[in-house]
């Protein structure tokens, strides 16, 4: 007496000859009742996704009938063609990746295919389905749509060329800004937009609250990044420079909340979430931007912890 057992084995493969035998009949009709083409003709017309197309020329590269014998390119043919809703290749699809003909066999995988078909009313996708097991609960990886390109890469930050001086005082400014800068990462017209926007190029500008000189660094911002002498222009520069090269870090290139760090201080971005209200950060703000342009900028994750707000707030790229 035969086992449960070997009789499931016989049951299954019997009805696998006989998909086998109906998938052999149904590409032999497939090629009979296609026109005569050439495998150039099938080709263009794979191109534009003509679903025919596609399982014709994909027939032809599994069986190795007028071009040389390729399963994996049928494979992906057929896959073209399931994704564009075609039953007929979704069975293909199955009746291939079930019986491992050319490509590693995937039980869970050929069902998906099968019943792909089968929820179009294939007969034959129906019956092979019962003997191929449940179907994977993830999509197969042909029929997944490519991941998105990158984005562009954002134009290259202004060298501070644009920057228009007033006077020979703000060129020489300009010019020592555009030398110093990128020891910072820091984009020169960043920078000059922020000396334009602190002391309009004063170097012996001393603000009410005691910030000094170009960039208006108050004693404590001097004494944290090493500047011995406020008001000498270099030692000025450089001290604005690693502060912004600082903010930048903290949070996380986004030049608004920089440009208002910089006025009000990072604490007070931190507590009100973004630019405060106060009308002359706002304003600090609108200015620095108009002259610099952008909402981002490179920066060094390196230099500094990002602000603990910082999921609140957009981010730049980081270098």
């Amino acid at each position: 007496m035969r086992s449960r057992h070997t009789t499931l084995v016989v049951a299954i493969a019997a009805a696998l000859a006989s998909m086998t035998s109906a998938h052999a009949q149904s590409q032999i009709g497939a090629s009979a009742a296609s026109p005569p083409a050439t495998i150039a003709s099938l080709e263009d017309n794979a191109e534009k996704v003509d679903v025919v197309a596609l399982r014709t020329l994909a027939t032809h590269y599994e069986n190795g009938e007028g071009v040389a014998k390729d399963p994996l390119h049928a494979y992906m043919l057929y896959c073209k063609a399931a994704k564009a809703g075609d039953a007929e290749a979704q069975y293909d699809l199955g009746w291939m990746v079930l019986n491992g003909r050319g490509v590693a066999r995937n039980d869970a995988e050929a069902a998906y295919f099968l019943s792909m078909a089968a929820s179009q009313g294939h007969a034959q996708a129906k019956t092979l389905l019962a003997y191929a097991g449940p179907p994977s609960d993830a999509l197969p990886e042909c029929l997944r749509d490519p991941p998105p390109p990158p984005p562009p890469p954002p134009p290259p930050l202004d060298d501070g060329s644009s920057f228009v001086a007033r006077n020979a005082g703000e060129a020489h400014v300009a010019k020592l800004v555009r030398e110093l800068a990128p020891k910072f990462d820091v984009s020169p017209l960043l920078a000059l937009a922020v000396i334009r926007a602190e002391s309009n190029f004063d170097p012996r500008a001393t603000s009410p609250k005691n910030a000094q000189g170009l960039m208006q660094l108050l004693p404590a911002t001097s004494q944290r990044f090493k500047v011995r002498k406020p008001y000498d222009i270099a030692q000025n520069v450089r001290g604005g420079l690693a502060y912004l090269q600082w903010l930048l870090a903290y949070f996380e290139g986004n030049v608004p909340l920089v440009a208002a760090a910089y006025n009000a201080g990072e604490k007070t971005v931190d507590r009100y979430g973004g630019v405060p209200p106060y009308p002359e950060t706002r304003d600090y703000v609108k200015r620095v931007m108009k002259i610099f342009g952008r909402d981002s900028h490179p920066y060094d994750a390196g230099i500094a912890e990002p602000s603990p707000q910082s999921a609140r707030f957009g981010a730049a790229p980081a270098k």
